[in-house]
């Protein structure tokens, strides 16, 4: 079992692995998703990995924004700088990112990121399918959940076992990229989430406290985790230290004392709900003065936990002192082996000496003294103590000695090759009372949840399901048998917006229509999802419109239009009350500091979504270089869905308030 923790600059590196660590992540200068942290620049990052291989400790560099083609040859430029410094794995969101390391440094293990919203097998099985040897699962999973993935998917799991928990499910949150112009995707979150949003007397309603797993450890392990990963590369290495060290004493088997922990960063706690799969309001609490009072008491006794090394690669030792030779010592760590010499050794003048004592004195050094043997004459003594700190510290400097990953290839960027074209018009609908049928709309989508036979029988030249958005183990099932029935009836194409659902769609024989939420900013990641069985797709929301007809060509693209766009996807409703769902409609407001009320939308009481109240409308604008535009009707009633069509189909402006989104501004 892995311990991972953060290393957001210098000072947490040193905290993490010198409390213990197993590994550590950090992020390059760029491209990821903790930009606002001191990271690393292409010198550092190469030092810090020798320093950490020095200490047996692993190094996993994040790599997890969307990058858009403009980006691609930095992003190029990032893969030979972490190839070069010898790390041992990448953590990746974008396929862009995935497939040009995968060409040209395929030798480095890959990671796929939270960020890639995989929460069930058939994600899992999709990351492994593209050569991912790691999956960290979304944080929103339950341990009998976890487990069910595990029974599924043959690929190492990696979890998030303490720190800061998101409201929405990562990967697909627009809400920073919407309401505070930066992009969390793009690792500049403006965290707009922990402002005081209000859910009728309930102040601060999407603040959640931070996860605290662990004292589920061993069960973590026992359930098929690989990796216990720390959150808070944005914290103090006091922080680090305490949840590094908590870790450790929970997979002993001790009860680790999480009072300085919860002290040195809580938000009125800790909550431990996704995992026993307690999804009340117990979850929610917000970062208090009197929580920012307790930090400062404890960090100067918290720091006591990275004041030395942690004395852990162990080491053997053979050592000859002989009369009449020079005293030689050897010191091996199974790979690498180093040998020093003294001078002839002197007579013993009291009692015989503690040559192990006296060699195995490796405090304050990473090394801890494993099997002595001994070529040695009794009475005979030397001055060990030199030899061994020399010996060690010529075994620490090979052992800092990392062989970079050989790069291969040249780096081609995509040709932009696509012809200006009038976007055809679809229609996406919520429910069926909202349902109608266009001659001039080409497609016609609607949850599956709201299909049935005579629906696919009586559209299905026409009609595209739309899977769900979140598919947690358990589910999968009944959804499979209710899209085998609607194959059988005329259903051909599914939308599907996440790895997991894009892998059931192809298994069951459907032609895969991807969702904006697979987040496509680039010609890479397009061509990597039609390898992958994507025929046509939505690009992100967060995409350029003056960039789109660059885009490379291939399978055929649109844009969401119109719509009061989902910005965040809740597991843990905000709108719930103490009593739970008791008495909710499935559609309540959430309001924020300015008076601005949130449409906050069920989806079968597995998830829900939080709606922009400002709609999304483009269709007046160029839309050159798209095949499709898209209306997405959420809460409107069925003659303001017609209006809006039409108006789309005529390009007409929209009359009311609206907002262009991230499509006419520059990319942060």
């Amino acid at each position: 079992m892995e311990i991972l923790a953060p290393a957001g600059g210098k000072e947490q590196l040193i905290a993490a692995v010198y409390s213990g660590a197993d590994a550590v992540y950090l992020g390059t200068k760029s491209f990821n998703a903790r930009r606002k942290a001191d990271n690393f620049g292409e010198d550092e990052l190469k030092k810090a990995v020798a320093w950490c291989h020095g200490r047996g400790v692993r190094v996993h560099v994040t790599v997890n924004t969307l990058v858009t083609d403009g980006e691609l040859p930095a992003l190029y430029e990032t893969v030979r700088e972490v190839a070069g410094s010898g790390a041992d794995a990448v953590i990746l969101q974008d396929l862009a990112a995935a497939a040009l390391f995968r060409e040209h440094v395929p030798e480095l293990p890959r990671h796929a990121s939270t960020q890639m919203s995989i929460h069930n097998a058939e994600g899992a099985l999709l990351a492994k399918e593209l050569g991912f040897s790691r999956v960290i699962l979304a944080r929103e999973l339950s341990l009998s959940e976890i487990r069910k993935i595990r029974e599924k998917a043959d690929i190492e799991l990696e979890c998030f076992v303490h720190g800061a928990l998101c409201m929405g499910v990562s990967g697909q949150c627009l809400l920073s990229a919407f309401l505070g112009e930066r992009s969390g995707n793009r690792g500049l979150c403006a965290q707009p989430c922990r402002l005081d949003f209000r859910a009728g007397e309930r102040s601060y309603a999407l603040s959640l406290k931070d996860a605290c797993l662990i004292p589920y450890c061993r069960e973590l392990a026992e359930a098929g985790v690989t990796s216990l990963k720390i959150e808070g590369r944005l914290r103090r290495p006091e922080y680090v230290a305490a949840a590094v060290d908590a870790c450790r004493k929970s997979l002993a088997g001790e009860e680790p004392d999480l009072t300085d922990l919860e002290k040195v960063f809580s938000r009125s706690g800790f909550t431990d709900g996704y995992l026993r799969g307690k999804r009340d309001l117990s979850m929610f609490g917000r970062r208090t003065e009197e929580d920012k009072a307790d930090s400062a008491a404890v960090l100067g006794r918290l720091s006591g936990l990275y004041r030395r090394e942690m004395s852990r690669v162990e080491v053997d030792m053979d050592l000859k002192l002989k009369p009449g030779e020079n005293v030689e010592l050897r010191v091996s760590d199974g790979s690498r082996q180093v040998t020093v010499g003294g001078p002839e050794p002197e007579p013993v003048h009291s009692r015989e000496p503690d040559l192990r004592g006296q060699l195995g004195r490796t405090g304050g050094t990473p090394f801890l003294l494993r099997e002595l043997r001994l070529d040695a004459e009794p009475g005979w003594t030397a001055k060990l103590n030199p030899l061994r700190r020399e010996a060690l510290e010529k075994l620490l400097e090979a052992r800092e000695q990392t062989e970079p990953w050989p790069v291969k290839g040249e780096f081609l960027p995509p040709v932009p090759d696509r012809k200006k074209a009038q976007p055809k018009l679809r229609l996406r609908f919520e429910t069926k009372e909202q349902f109608f049928d266009l001659p001039e709309a080409e497609a016609l989508y609607l949850p599956v949840e709201e299909l049935d036979g005579e629906w696919a029988e009586a559209y299905g030249h026409k009609l595209i399901g739309e899977l769900p958005r979140l598919l947690f183990p358990g589910g999968e099932e009944a959804l499979k048998e209710k899209l085998r029935t609607l194959r059988e009836r005329g259903l051909g194409t599914l939308c599907a917006g996440n790895p997991g659902t894009v892998r059931l769609a192809r298994e069951l024989g459907f032609r895969v229509s991807g969702g904006f939420d697979l987040n496509i900013l680039n010609s890479r990641a397009l061509k990597e999802w039609a390898a992958l069985g994507v025929g046509e797709t939505l690009l992100s929301p967060e995409i350029r419109l003056a960039g789109v007809d660059k885009l490379g060509d291939g399978i055929p693209r649109g844009i969401v239009a119109y719509g009061h766009l989902p910005l965040m996807l809740y597991r843990c409703c905000p709108m719930q009350g103490k009593k739970g769902c008791l008495g909710c409609d499935g559609r309540r407001q959430l309001t924020d500091r300015q008076g601005e009320k949130f449409t906050v939308l069920c989806h079968g009481k597995q998830f829900s979504s939080l709606l922009n109240p400002v709609p999304l409308y483009v269709s007046d604008r160029d839309l050159g270089g798209l095949d499709f535009q898209l209306a997405y009707f959420t809460t409107e009633d069925a003659e303001t869905c017609r209006a809006v069509a039409a108006r789309m189909a005529a390009r007409e402006p929209f009359s009311c308030r609206r907002t262009l989104g991230p499509y006419c501004r520059s990319m942060l």
